[in-house]
């Protein structure tokens, strides 16, 4: 589980392990009581920190991965992102290669590191995306690309590994209540301003997303691949188009 340490990732992670999964939760500086917080609920986690956009950091990652677990790794959750504003004529190269290395390149990494290591029949990819894959997003161009080539990608693959029994989808979020949307939850006029793009009329939470990731995992999705689960209370249905 990429990007495990705080937010979607986090509550995917505690999720997965209540479901009776050992996870690996991967991250990038302090991931806090993560695995802590696993283990106090029965389960077993492996903090191993790492960036997913370095090829020798992932490589390490799986290898270590694979002797902590002691046996093969049959579900990868690309979950690690990053954003940040930018008007086109101000974003800076390094800032789009950095979202698009993180974004992207990361689960290309990733994904190929799992499937070099001949994970068993019925393995998944799950690919966590955002509405951003279909809805255009001003002064986020570089997030946008990274969500949407990471759909064709996540398809593209899908095709190449089905022989293999190995599942590829995406979870596509929408407004989502994570750290990483402070000032939307702590500014009201933000908030309701955000909700009104939503019918269902609220924000999501981490779990519900969790939720979504888990059943794609597992053997109820098992005719479930190539394809892209919205979990957004309707976001994509474009409320505000008259």
């Amino acid at each position: 589980m990429t990007g495990a340490g705080t937010g979607i990732g986090r509550a995917t992670a505690r999720r997965l392990a209540a479901d009776g999964a050992t996870v690996v939760i991967n991250h990038v500086g302090d991931v806090g009581d993560a695995v802590q917080e696993i283990e106090r609920e029965g389960g077993r986690a492996i903090d191993i920190e790492a960036d997913v956009s370095q090829e020798d950091q992932v490589e390490s990652m799986f290898a270590r991965a694979r002797e902590e677990l002691g046996g093969p790794i049959d579900l990868l959750v690309n979950n690690a992102g990053v954003e940040a504003p930018f008007p086109l004529e101000d974003m800076p190269l390094e800032e789009w290669q950095r979202v698009l290395d993180v974004n992207l390149t990361g689960p290309f990494l990733c994904s190929r590191a799992f499937v070099r290591h001949e994970p068993p029949r019925n393995s998944a990819i799950v690919n966590i995306s955002s509405v951003h894959e279909v809805i255009p997003w001003p002064k986020f161009a570089h997030y946008c690309a990274s969500k949407g080539g990471l759909k064709l990608f996540a398809q593209t693959i899908a095709r190449e590994l089905a022989p293999r029994g190995i599942r590829v989808s995406l979870v596509a979020p929408g407004a989502i209540l994570t750290p990483i949307n402070r000032k939307l939850i702590e500014d009201p006029e933000k908030r309701r301003t955000q909700e009104e793009q939503v019918p269902w009329g609220r924000l999501g939470e981490p779990e519900e997303v969790a939720a979504a990731v888990a059943w794609l995992a597992g053997p109820d999705a098992e005719y479930v691949t190539g394809t892209t689960l919205f979990v957004d209370g309707g976001m994509t249905l474009y409320p505000k188009f008259v």
